[in-house]
């Protein structure tokens, strides 16, 4: 039996491996260009056979596009918000028709307490980000978040100047992840949030709580509490899913 078919698919896992790593790892941010066929033919020694077989897969995985004649570049995370979808807060406010705006209320680098391992699922000596901010629609309070971010997985978060860009807004458009897992709940506003939110203690608010991975390494947990009577959860669906 040869061994040709059998190296040229271990040939192209490594290159598919290789690929996938420099995207799921952020060293290759969303609209990052991929290598041209050309450049990872010379780079890999193979055929364009092979390099395009890889290109497909990780089209077909949702990791890149490919543009005619312009390259293939990495995908960038779906704004668009549903149920089972990561919402850019700041794009769901314009997306309504309304002005946007943002205010950073507290933001500590600081070792995750056990409440924080317990919230993030992260152990031992960790490092954590933990923001507090609030957004706005027309001038109205629209939602406070409450984020814990991981520094081992996003080391970047500690260069960003998140009172000018929200964290929501900043992971959504630069941090690829894997896995995530929603929580929605209700709850009555607490002293604090009432008073970030201009709501009266004991209001009704929607509470979607938040947890994202890459490859079973923690990103972030958040949760973010809207004014009850401020924000809808719709999604459509067919008989099929």
């Amino acid at each position: 039996m040869s061994l040709e078919p059998k190296l040229g698919a271990a040939l192209y896992q490594r290159i598919r491996n290789d690929l996938e790593a420099s995207i799921m790892s952020g060293a290759w941010p969303p609209g990052h260009r991929v290598p041209f066929e050309h450049e990872l033919m010379a780079t890999y020694s193979c055929s364009r056979m092979t390099v395009n077989k890889v290109l497909s897969a990780l089209a077909d995985a949702g990791l890149v596009v490919r543009k005619r004649r312009a390259g293939s570049f990495v995908s960038r995370p779906r704004a668009q918000s549903a149920i089972l979808q990561i919402p850019d807060l700041k794009a769901e406010v314009e997306k309504r028709g309304e002005r946007y705006g943002y205010r950073l209320l507290e933001l500590r680098k600081r070792a995750a307490s056990l409440h924080d391992k317990a919230r993030l699922g992260v152990g031992g000596r960790a490092t954590i980000l933990a923001l507090r901010c609030r957004h706005e629609a027309e001038g109205l309070p629209f939602a406070v978040e409450d984020r814990l971010i991981n520094v081992q997985a996003v080391p970047d978060a500690l260069k960003q100047d998140f009172s000018m860009t929200p964290p929501n807004t900043w992971l959504v458009g630069h941090v690829p992840w894997t896995e995530a897992e929603h929580r929605i709940t209700a709850c009555n506003a607490d002293k604090g949030v009432a008073a970030d939110l201009g709501i009266e203690q004991g209001a009704a608010c929607l509470v979607i709580e938040r947890r994202t991975w890459r490859n079973g390494e923690p990103i972030t947990a958040v949760r973010i509490t809207h004014p009850g009577q401020l924000y809808n959860l719709i999604a459509r669906f067919t008989p099929t899913g």
